[in-house]
């Protein structure tokens, strides 16, 4: 239990003192300004806006699978937080760690899917109070170092609705709460690519089964491989899904009923997994403005 105290605290000061800066930022309005736009406390103070929301979403989805486990008496840990101070969002995110083997396929799509809901869950609702709490501001002539964030399609219909269509040369400045929506939107496509031992993977294998799912996560990483040329951003996540599936092999763990179908409810909520992914997947996450034609 004191792992997990200690790495949440980490975390909540990595991503406070990530908020703080992202505030600061939000404040400064694209000018580039050197100087701190109030005194240092405060300004910690309200990276907790980001801090807060950032740490409710990957909450609540690693809660969400370690309830679904709970209720299937399936032995598990509380959440791990894995902090990463000075990173543009202090943190690697959070798992659990699932330490028996899954018997059934219901069981393995219940306590895979219900992750990625509950933290979907929370990251919408935090999203459209995010983008209201936003501005619109015009760029810089000069914007060296600066990055712009690959929207989802949820981000470009919740900006859009709330904001409308941007000018040229005009910008949102996103408020904190919308990054941590933005970071948490994405942490949820992540985990939704049907791949190994992903939560998608887990959906996959619970639905098409262990020949095809095992087909699905090999088209998957030349996916991910084809997006790292495309975005530089996507190398480093390419890498840790290439050592995992060198380690524990491309094929996912069997249960004992896989060639039982599952039901329809659970077919149904299989496709809602394919519309989150799509929702919150973006080809670029992250490249330097200046790569973005204006």
């Amino acid at each position: 239990m004191w792992l997990h105290v200690l790495l949440f605290a980490l975390t909540v000061a990595s991503t406070t003192l990530v908020g703080a800066t992202q505030y600061a930022g939000y404040l400064d309005d694209f000018r580039g300004s050197t100087t701190l736009p109030m005194p240092f406390p405060a300004l910690l103070l309200r990276g907790l806006w980001y801090s807060g929301t950032i740490l409710a979403i990957l909450g609540c989805h690693e809660l969400g699978h370690y309830f679904a486990c709970r209720y299937y008496d399936v032995d598990a840990s509380l959440p791990f937080f894995i902090p990463v101070p000075f990173f543009l969002t202090g943190t690697m995110g959070a798992f659990i760690r699932i330490r028996e083997p899954i018997p059934s396929k219901k069981m393995l799509f219940d306590i895979g899917i219900a992750g990625p809901i509950a933290g979907f869950v929370v990251a919408v609702p935090a999203l459209f109070i995010g983008l209201a709490m936003s501005h619109v501001v015009r760029l810089p002539a000069n914007s060296p170092g600066m990055l712009e964030l690959g929207e989802p399609l949820l981000f470009k219909f919740s900006s859009w609705l709330l904001w409308g269509s941007q000018p040229d040369g005009y910008s949102l400045n996103m408020h904190p709460v919308a990054f941590a929506a933005w970071f948490g939107m994405l942490a949820t496509a992540l985990n939704l690519f049907p791949i190994g031992q992903l939560d998608g993977g887990h959906v996959s294998y619970s639905v098409l089964g262990p020949r095809w799912s095992t087909y699905v996560t090999i088209a998957m990483l030349g996916v991910a491989v084809g997006l790292s040329f495309f975005a530089a951003s996507w190398i480093v996540w390419t890498g840790m899904i290439g050592v995992m599936l060198v380690v524990f092999g491309p094929r996912h763990p069997r249960v004992f009923d896989e060639e039982v179908p599952l039901d329809s409810t659970r077919r149904w909520l299989a496709a809602f997994a394919v519309v989150m992914f799509v929702l919150c997947f973006t080809p670029a996450p992250i490249r330097p403005l200046e790569l973005i034609g204006r």
